[in-house]
């Protein structure tokens, strides 16, 4: 059997009626939807899907055909970065499945939607064609309105697939191959946005920071919120970053109220927490029965 990943993330997190015909698109395959999460405050919701690669592929490709329909992008507001109805479509290998085999879906899909919708598509990660396309924040600098005054004016904003303009409505996708990444946002006990903003360029790895991670300050509700995506959990464990903005909360003034893990996580990256705050010696997820019993029956 051969297992892929795909997370398409589009822009709608408030209306629950555009949000599930979206979904329900993407049901129509075989493919397992293994969490979907729903943000007001970014007004953006992320699909976690695994399967075949073709039907990932397949499933991936109705929710963006679904959501061009359904999403103006000039009629949205959110505090998350976005430049399209379907804002971002990774694939990530899971099992028997290589990175090359992500970045060609990546490429297919990206040539059947931009095809069938004229939505200008840009490679990122594994599957960039140009250096400076491999980190999703320089793809999408700029966001909707930026880039619909760039596209087919500036060269260096020339799309991979499709028109060499914005699409009126659904804006532009960046479509990816990568690793897993692990979406972790942590809340602080204030309402100043620029305590989170200070904390997220101390953290991320563009301003000095640690070297995966990705991270934002914003605003959620009545409080303020770090949110970062984990780019290499191995390398950069999240009980790190954590530590680390606990310090920098405690040197505003503020502390933190709790923290999320949005979507999936690999089980390691969960034991690597319990290690460092149990102080477990030798300790690794062979030692987990659940595990252990899955591999017996797999």
């Amino acid at each position: 059997m051969k297992l892929v990943e795909c997370v398409p993330n589009f822009s709608e997190g408030k209306r629950k009626d555009v949000i599930d015909a979206i979904i329900n698109e993407g049901k129509k395959f075989k493919v397992k939807i293994l969490n979907i999460h729903s943000d007001p405050s970014h007004n953006r919701t992320d699909v976690t899907i695994i399967g075949e690669p073709e039907d990932v592929k397949k499933s991936a490709l109705a929710m963006s055909i679904k959501a061009v329909e359904l999403i103006d992008m000039n009629k949205h507001k959110g505090e998350h970065p976005r430049m399209g109805a379907m804002d971002v479509v990774p694939f990530i290998p899971l099992m028997n499945v290589a990175m090359e085999d992500c970045i060609r879906l990546a490429n297919e899909f990206a040539e059947e939607f931009s095809s069938k919708t004229n939505v200008p598509c840009f490679l990122y990660e594994e599957a960039a064609r140009q250096p400076e396309r491999k980190n999703l924040a320089d793809v999408r600098r700029g966001e909707f309105e930026g880039l619909r005054e760039e596209i087919g004016k500036n060269p260096e904003k020339k799309p991979d697939y499709g028109p060499n303009k914005i699409h009126p409505t659904a804006g532009a996708t960046a479509v990816g191959a990568r690793e897993f990444l692990i979406a972790f946002n942590v809340n602080l006990a204030t309402d100043d946005i620029k305590i989170a903003k200070k904390i997220a360029k101390a953290v991320r790895h563009s301003s000095g920071g640690y070297r995966y991670v990705k991270a934002m300050g914003f605003e959620v509700g009545s409080i303020v919120q770090v949110s970062m995506n984990m780019t290499n959990y191995k390398k950069t464990p999240l009980f790190r970053v954590f530590e680390t903005i606990k310090r920098e909360a405690e040197r505003y003034g503020t502390h933190i109220l709790s923290s999320e893990i949005v979507g999936m996580t690999p089980l390691d990256a969960i034991v690597d927490i319990a290690s460092f705050y149990l102080r477990l010696k030798e300790f690794d997820s062979s030692q987990i029965i659940e595990k252990r019993l899955l591999e017996e029956i797999t």
